[in-house]
């Protein structure tokens, strides 16, 4: 156990926040706090950095806050850099300051070592230089370097004032000096905002392998399935705890749930039947005694409180495209995109009623394309189009959250003024869809959330009734719930969606294609379309970086009732030998069983060469895993941790190919002996 905080009440003035509250961090656990916007998880994060007290600590009741020893507290708090003048480099080695102090006392010690063989200054030598190795001094640099490269930095940038930065940029390099402190307790509030896919992935590794306790409030729903092993919900005020998962937290609930209800249901029956027994004989005299052991059961009874469905109360609101567009919505070929300079070369083609989810590195143009799109900034070269009656929406989350309002303005008035032309009624309606109902219009637009000003914004951009929606960053700002219920209206949308996100989960449930940016460039630029969604985009990148899948063009013939693509490598037929490009278009092309069972056959050798290749890979990682001259060298580990698991993946994708190909070759063989 690090922390244990008991029976723990948190109110402002009259508003109770958390009540009762029981929580506690053992050992290296990866906790994650979940609820809906408002309901205190970043509260309790306070209350477990120290920076707010309990309400009740001066009551009666059994209550208080516990440590194991001293523990160290790192919280990513509000970013407040006091010198902007100084390096980014400078800033981020305030961290090292105890290895330095350190350094400092050795070269001391050295110096009185040379002149005398006190035995005494030897003992705190070999002292100084063990809480050297413990503050992983002696790789502070290569630390520092690695992580702040993982965070989208050159090494340049560390010479750079840390004024120079963006505020998004700051937040990143707060995250990346936290990350260097090592605290016993890494406390993270909202981790993934501000970060890129790649990076979310390597901050995923780092926190699953780190060696103490950490504590996260996410919406990332991907994120807290590969971190956390422990869930935490925050749900009307209390809380409870949860092995597991974030996808086995919600099957827990849902089970936890559905038993309350039947054991509710079934005590109230048994209620019912002892009271009516009480009802019907209460005034017999020979039915005194057992009417009395009666009553007397039910008031002993332990009562199991009416369950409450879950918090689900979400935004519902299903529009109808004003007209229907044609089948092309967007063609763009060769699009150049950027400001002073070009980003990316853009080629993609975007159809009637797809979801196309734009995804990749950050400074490669996502949002930028958008922009481009809706005419913000112009383009650089190349060319795009609407398609015929394509009608379009654009929401910008940056736009909707530190727009400027009329801080006093209500909700219902800043509605009215765009649409002036609605009636009351139709107002309160269209406002009410997206959780603005009673006294919530009369808000004040100075007192809204982020996340209310995101739902605001779409809830106005949607009454135009667009047929293709043009969305940057929807899910920013929005409660778990509320990515829910966002899912479900795109997925019942009859119009067609563009969107950036880096949100994994809400992609996988809502893309029917990926446009992938990346900062590798090929003959087609650095932008590619997958026609698929994101598990099946996942699939075809391990195969890309298995090298079982080529990246030119699509052609596609029949053969053998099979189809051969150009996409597939030369020798390849759905993981099997295949006709080349050139047996494709060669005007003589015909079925041979006899060729096609030797490639087969070569096939499988090839396979089984990458597999033996593979597995000598994979155990030479595991011997470096194992060696002591890395056993403090923590990036040098994720390193050879990260080749491993990319090796063990490839492993999977030569098997299923190899018994793809076996299973051909039975099918041929089998074939050739009817």
């Amino acid at each position: 156990m690090r922390i244990r905080i008991s029976h723990a009440n948190v109110q402002f003035g009259g508003d109770v926040i958390l009540q009762d509250i029981n929580f506690e961090v053992r050992d290296n656990e990866k906790i994650a706090i979940v609820g809906r916007n408002g309901c205190g998880k970043t509260t309790l994060l306070k209350l477990i950095a120290g920076d707010i007290s309990m309400s009740n600590i001066d009551s009666d009741e059994e209550c208080g806050y516990e440590t194991a020893g001293r523990q160290e507290i790192g919280f990513l708090r509000q970013i407040n850099f006091t010198d902007t003048e100084i390096t980014v480099e400078e800033e981020i080695k305030k961290v090292f300051e105890p290895i330095f102090e350190c350094e400092r006392r050795m070269h001391e010690l050295e110096n009185i070592m040379k002149s005398s063989d006190d035995a005494s200054v030897m003992r705190e030598y070999a002292a100084v230089q063990a809480k050297m190795e413990a503050l992983h001094g002696y790789t502070w640099k290569q630390d520092m370097e690695t992580i702040f490269q993982r965070f989208g930095f050159e090494l340049s940038d560390l010479k750079r004032p840390i004024g120079s930065f963006s505020g998004g940029q700051q937040t990143k390099v707060a995250f990346i000096k936290l990350l260097l402190t090592r605290p016993d307790i890494m406390l993270l509030d909202e981790p993934t905002n501000h970060l890129d896919m790649p990076t979310i992935e390597w901050l995923e590794g780092y926190l699953k392998t780190y060696d103490r306790a950490v504590v996260i409030v996410s919406h990332d729903r991907m994120f807290l399935d590969k971190v956390a092993d422990v869930t935490y919900e925050i749900e009307y005020h209390h809380m409870k705890r949860y092995a597991g998962n974030y996808t086995a937290f919600m099957k827990r609930k849902e089970e936890d749930l559905i038993k309350q209800e039947k054991d509710y249901e079934e005590q109230q029956k048994e209620i019912k039947r002892l009271t009516d027994w009480i009802e019907k004989w209460k005034n017999t005299p020979t039915k005194v005694a057992a009417t009395h052991s009666k009553r007397m059961a039910i008031e002993h009874m332990v009562k199991i409180e009416k369950p409450r469905r879950f918090d689900t109360k979400a935004f519902h609101a299903r529009y109808i495209p004003r007209i229907e567009s044609y089948t092309n919505v967007i063609n763009a070929k060769n699009l150049e995109i950027g400001y002073d300079r070009v980003l990316s070369t853009v080629t993609f083609l975007l159809q009637k009623k797809e979801r196309l989810a734009i995804i990749g590195e950050n400074g490669k143009g996502k949002s930028t394309l958008l922009k481009t799109l809706v005419g913000e900034i112009p383009a650089l070269g190349g060319e795009f189009k609407f398609g015929q009656n394509v009608e379009w929406g654009y929401f910008d989350q940056h736009k909707a959250v530190m727009e400027k309002f009329d801080p006093e303005q209500t909700v219902l008035d800043n509605f009215w003024e765009a649409y002036p032309d609605y009636l009351r009624e139709e107002v309160r309606s269209a406002l009410g869809g997206f959780l603005f109902s009673g006294e919530e219009v009369e808000k004040e637009m100075g007192q809204l959330s982020g996340g209310e000003k995101v739902r605001l914004a779409l809830c106005k951009m949607l009454q135009t009734r667009p047929n293709l929606l043009i969305l940057d960053e929807p899910t920013n700002h929005m409660d778990i719930v509320g990515k829910d219920a966002l899912e479900k209206m795109l997925n019942e949308y009859e119009g067609t969606v563009l969107f950036v996100s880096h949100d994994r989960y809400f992609i996988s449930r809502v893309a029917t294609g990926i446009l992938e940016f990346s900062s590798k460039d090929t003959a087609n630029g650095n932008v590619k379309q997958y026609k698929m969604g994101y598990a099946q985009y996942l699939e075809e990148k391990e195969r890309e970086k298995a090298g079982l899948v080529g990246n030119t063009g699509a052609v596609s013939v029949k053969s053998a009732d099979r189809k051969v693509n150009a996409t597939d490598n030369p020798g390849t037929l759905n993981g099997a030998a295949a006709p080349t490009l050139d047996d494709v278009f060669d005007k003589k092309t015909y079925y041979n069983p006899g060729k096609i069972l030797s490639r087969l056959k070569k096939q499988l050798e090839k396979y089984e060469k990458m597999l033996a290749e593979s597995e000598e890979k994979t155990s030479d990682y595991k011997l470096q895993l194992m060696n002591p001259e890395f056993a403090l060298d923590y990036p040098k580990l994720m390193e050879i941790q990260s080749k491993l698991d990319a090796e063990e993946k490839n492993q999977e994708s030569i098997l299923e190919r190899m018994l793809e190909t076996e299973l051909e070759l039975e099918e041929m063989q089998e074939d050739g002996r009817q």
